[in-house]
């Protein structure tokens, strides 16, 4: 056999053996290089491709160490640090770097390469000590290379064993106002059924309260590249509740997935740190849905819950690779319970029985009650509305608004470049709509406002649901306008300032008698009318307040209610810095009456809860007089004071009317009801 062998190799012709030679020397020399090779010396040159890679400082402080004698390949480098990026070190030079790993070991499969896949049998990683940080500008650390508004979403290779050991992790967003200071960890454990699974959990505070997070999924062994991977995850940040199950799609790219996601809380606006989107201020809140991504394309689907009182349904979807995060939504709710709109502008929800409130919000009501103010003051976070776009549609099919006729509510909201505009804004009533428009720029430090609300085809009886024998004491069509603009970042403090004019007008209509008598103090007929409960009616030629605003008090420039018997006239003020207001109101007898006190009815207090009086002084004036006539001359002098000859006039009503729809207020009167009503 060596003979044959032998033969066969002098057939080879000389340079053909020399080449076979060097071929296998080589071969040798390279096994025996790599057997000797000292790994250590790769680290300068390693540290210096990675460093241009990044942008930062890279270097492997401990060993080196390789094992490519394998189908498997293994690496193991001690001692990595990754730096922090030029901008981060300029702004904090004492920065310690953005990671710091104990050890860093990867196996990975060669033959999967020649398929275009890249599979790696092990990922360990011990005690990584990782510093996030980005700044108010938007600079991240965790970006390498100049900022993308369409980058890529993170997207791992196929690993069948990842191991993080006694993981360290801090999270400074200066952009979100967010900071997580933590532990992470991952391994695979045992299951009931014998298969294991693979954990990956972290545990820490998130602005201060209690952060935790649990990701769940398969054993990852056989893991690979075109199967999809089963996932549960779990995550409680506060009160916020975050539960999914679903899959990726292609492991691991996190690009690619579907998931059954529920999201409950005390408010949505506190899903910012967790998701950087600029969410409405709601009470608690539980919603259900499909959430699926693509690439920068998140879908909520199929939602379904509840906010507050209050059922929600429709579909949203964010788009994430764009300059600032779009958001969004076709919503509706079949019953709306109305004071859950309160928390969108900062004001606490009713907190009665059987009310969904947070105990924030309560708290909130308390002091609300405490200091008898309506309008909220809450701030606006001007640089959360800045930093997304957004287009929404809501509608509420049925409303729960005890005491008001509301029946429906639609809203339509495009945020854009930090301009917010509610348009329409609509509620119908049982009986008439108010709609406008709604402009909140929240581009200077100092947001501006624009109000324009128009109140058409309403009843006055819808409003005031006084009755009496089963009648509304007062009848007829009522219209309104407010044009208003304002600086302020709450709506207490916009309103405190605010310019413009409010103005609304009843053109005819019907009301009990007896109580037009008594705006004049009619003691004689009103009180007879009352107390022998008269139901007896007269008509309302015109009634019309309208307002002007300036610096955030509304002065009275009409206050006028003309009726058949009494001509009512007011005058006052509305400071919505105090929130407060003063209002006086006489009223003239159009008729002879024996007993008539000259006393005007006073309006005074908090919006919230104004009282009704007269005023005190002027009753014990003529009460005076009355006195000193009745000794000096004789009893029935003693009733002239308060006798009145009935001369008051008609007021002027086709030009309070017009002077209204100079104000823009959508005035109908019908020509019949109108001459008749003069009558």
């Amino acid at each position: 056999m060596g003979e044959r062998l032998r033969a066969r190799w002098r057939l080879i012709p000389p340079p053909a053996r020399w080449g076979a030679i060097a071929a296998v020397a080589l071969f040798a020399a390279v096994v025996a290089f790599l057997v000797i090779f000292d790994w250590n010396w790769m680290r300068g040159p390693v540290g210096r491709i990675a460093s241009a890679q990044l942008n930062r400082k890279v270097e492997i402080v401990g060993d080196l160490r390789v094992h490519p004698w394998s189908l498997s390949p293994r690496v193991e480098a001690l001692d990595v640090r990754i730096g922090q990026p030029d901008w981060a070190l300029k702004a904090d030079p004492t920065r310690p770097p953005m990671a710091r790993i104990q050890r860093l070991a990867v196996v990975f499969k060669v033959l999967p390469l020649f398929r275009g896949q890249i599979i790696l049998p092990l990922l360990a990683v011990d005690r990584p000590d990782l510093r996030l940080i980005r700044d108010a500008g938007g600079q991240a650390n965790w970006v390498f290379g100049a900022r993308k508004a369409n980058a890529k979403p993170l997207k791992l290779p196929a690993i069948q064993h990842f191991i993080i050991n006694d993981g360290a992790l801090e999270v400074d967003d200066r952009q979100r106002d967010v900071l997580f200071i933590g532990s992470v960890s991952s391994n695979e454990q045992a299951s009931g059924d014998g298969r294991g699974r693979f954990v990956l959990e972290g545990k820490g505070s998130l602005n201060r309260a209690p952060f935790t997070a649990s990701v769940t999924g398969g054993p990852l062994l056989n893991i690979t590249p075109d199967r999809p991977y089963p996932f549960d995850a779990r995550v409680a940040a506060g009160a916020t509740r975050i539960v999914a199950k679903g899959s990726v799609i292609r492991p691991f790219d996190l690009g690619r997935f579907e998931t059954a996601l529920t999201v409950s809380g005390s408010d949505m606006n506190r899903l910012y740190a967790l998701t950087g989107l600029t969410l409405p201020n709601t009470p608690p809140y539980r919603v259900s849905g499909t959430l699926t991504r693509r690439g920068g394309r998140f879908d909520f689907d199929d939602m379904t819950g509840k906010i507050g009182d209050s059922d929600i349904s429709g579909d949203v979807f964010v788009l994430t690779d764009r300059e600032r995060p779009y958001l969004e939504a076709d919503l509706q709710s079949r019953r709306l319970d109305f004071d859950d709109l309160g928390s969108l502008v900062g004001a606490a929800p009713a907190t009665g029985r059987g009310e969904t409130a947070s105990a924030g919000q309560k708290v909130e009501a308390v002091r609300r009650d405490a200091t008898q103010r309506l309008l909220p003051d809450a701030t606006l976070q001007t640089e959360r509305v800045r930093a997304m776009d957004a287009k929404v549609k809501y509608r509420a099919l049925a409303v729960n608004a005890p005491g008001w006729p509301l029946r429906k509510v639609r809203v339509e909201a495009n945020l854009d470049r930090g301009v917010l505009t509610l348009d329409p804004i609509a509620f119908t009533f049982s009986r008439g709509d108010l709609a406008g428009k709604i402009v909140l720029d929240a581009r200077p430090d100092v947001p501006r406002t624009e109000l324009d609300l128009r109140l058409s085809n309403a009843k006055l009886e819808d409003f005031i649901t006084v009755k009496s024998g089963g009648k509304p004491i007062i009848e007829g069509p009522v219209m309104a306008r407010a044009k208003l603009s304002a600086v302020g970042n709450s709506i207490h403090r916009a309103a405190s300032n605010a310019n413009g004019s409010m103005t609304l007008v009843s053109p005819h209509g019907q009301v009990r008698q007896a109580f037009a008598e008594l705006l004049g103090v009619n003691v004689s007929k009103g009180l007879i009318l009352l107390l022998s409960k008269n139901n007896k009616e007269t008509s309302v030629r015109c009634a019309v307040a309208d307002f002007s605003v300036k610096n955030g008090v509304a002065t009275t420039n009409h206050l006028v209610a003309d009726t058949g018997v009494v001509l009512v006239r007011g005058k006052g003020q509305i400071n919505l810095e105090t929130e407060r207001m003063d209002f006086r109101i006489g009223g003239d007898s159009k008729k002879p009456r024996l007993v008539r006190l000259f006393v005007p009815i006073t309006i005074s207090g908090p919006l919230v809860a104004p009282k009704v009086g007269f005023k005190p002084t002027q009753i014990l004036g003529q009460g005076g007089v009355a006195a000193a006539l009745g000794t000096l001359v004789n009893p029935l002098a003693a009733l002239l004071p308060f006798i009145t000859t009935g001369e008051a006039k008609n007021a002027d009503c086709e030009g309070l009317v017009a002077d209204a729809r100079g104000q823009g207020v959508a005035v109908k009167v019908a020509q019949t009801t109108a001459a008749k009503a003069a009558k």
